[in-house]
């Protein structure tokens, strides 16, 4: 059955209560601002109590209203503020890491200049020296200690020259190549140089022991006249090494010798330099009589 055409669609009751009751909180809200507002102008002291009173109703409300915008906004701040933190450390780190390269390199550049002032001052000094090279490479794991100087024959460098740098003896040419020599270091076993102990001046023999070190004897048989800290020269006998140059220091004793570290380590040696056998550049010299005047 159609409904009547008098009727409303979409108008109830429930409708019509909820527009009344809003009109009368209307009327009501308008009632209680009048009644207020003419409270404020005829009693001021009474309408600041009930000013007072609304604002004991309304303060904890408030209060809780703040803290808790106050935490959100801590908790936003806080993690913005470990995220800035996390960024400037990682950004603090880095250049420290760069820092960090920048001195090593600095210290390596240092350390290279001063060995080669050194060796400028050596072969400035000494009228037997052949080439001068740069130490490429050199071996440290296997049985046999070799390196690998970047002057060869080109340069006048030939098998069975003695090479050296400032801080002292490294070893002997054993190939040689046009632009590239091979040494046989004394860390090598079987490199033997006749030596002296520098601070008795008695005669040993220094052979290497292949681990990088070199063992140490004395020709006379006795007492160890090895002390830790012992300075071993080469003493000149063979006629290969020139005298008096520095090999190795002692820093272990053992029955009737001891243990030592070459002083020249060619993984520090930048550059070496190659000389003439001593007993050839012996006889090349010209005799004292001919250089007195």
């Amino acid at each position: 059955m159609a409904p009547p055409s008098s009727a409303r669609p979409g108008w109830s009751r429930r409708a019509q209560y909820s527009l009344f009751f809003s009109f009368l909180a209307a009327v009501a809200g308008l009632l209680v601002g009048l009644f207020l507002l003419g409270l404020s102008l005829v009693a001021p002291n009474a309408y600041a109590g009930i000013r007072g009173a609304a604002l004991d109703l309304t303060a904890p409300i408030s209060g809780a209203l703040r803290e808790g915008t106050t935490t959100i906004s801590g908790l936003f701040s806080g993690a913005g503020n470990y995220w800035d933190a996390a960024n400037q450390n990682a950004a603090l780190k880095a250049e420290r890491a760069a820092m960090q390269r920048q001195i090593l390199q600095a210290r390596a550049i240092m350390q290279e200049n001063r060995q080669l002032k050194a060796a400028l001052r050596l072969r400035e000094k000494s009228e037997q020296i052949v080439a001068t090279g740069r130490i490429v490479g050199s071996s440290f794991q296997s049985q046999r200690r070799f390196a690998v100087l970047s002057a060869g024959a080109g340069d006048g460098v030939r098998s069975g020259m003695p090479v050296r740098s400032p801080e002292g003896l490294i070893g002997r040419v054993t190939d040689v190549g046009v632009t590239a020599a091979r040494v046989l270091l004394i860390s090598d076993q079987a490199n033997i140089v006749p030596a002296r102990l520098l601070r008795t001046g008695s005669a040993v023999i220094s052979t290497g022991r292949g681990d990088g070190t070199i063992d140490v004897r004395p020709l006379e048989v006795g007492r160890n006249p090895f002390v830790r800290g012992d300075v071993i020269v080469t003493s000149g006998t063979g006629g290969l090494y020139p005298p008096h140059l520095p090999v190795a220091r002692v820093v272990r004793l053992d029955d009737d010798g001891a243990i030592a570290i070459p002083l020249a380590d060619p993984a520090d040696v930048s550059f070496a330099l190659v000389e003439q056998p001593y007993e050839q550049a012996a006889l090349a010299a010209p005799p004292e009589a001919a250089k007195a005047p």
